[in-house]
């Protein structure tokens, strides 16, 4: 599954019922979702220390779900973050820093 697909996918839970669908009980609950993030933030940065790198592949995965949920939860969309992105790479990484 591509990460487009992975946003479409939550998008469309946007509506489901919260008692059938995860993904719709975090979108509901938008504190959670963010939640739900920073947990899984926390396993792939542990996982990164260990050196294993199914177990990294795993988290990370578990990583941009959450993300995309979280974002949607707050309506924000991949495009959106794509469209961020590519404002981004119009400029140095370093100037980008330092006009923050």
């Amino acid at each position: 599954m591509s990460i487009k697909q992975l946003a479409q996918t939550i998008a469309t839970r946007k509506h489901a019922d919260p008692d059938t669908s995860w993904t719709a009980k975090l979108l509901a609950d938008p504190d959670k979702a963010a939640e739900k993030f920073g947990e899984e933030a926390v396993e792939a940065i542990i996982e990164a220390t260990k050196g294993n790198k199914a177990r990294l592949t795993s988290e990370a995965a578990d990583v941009m779900y959450h993300l995309l949920v979280m974002c949607a939860a707050h309506d924000v969309t991949l495009d959106d973050i794509e469209a961020e992105l590519a404002r981004r790479t119009a400029q140095s990484g370093l100037t980008e820093k330092a006009n923050r």
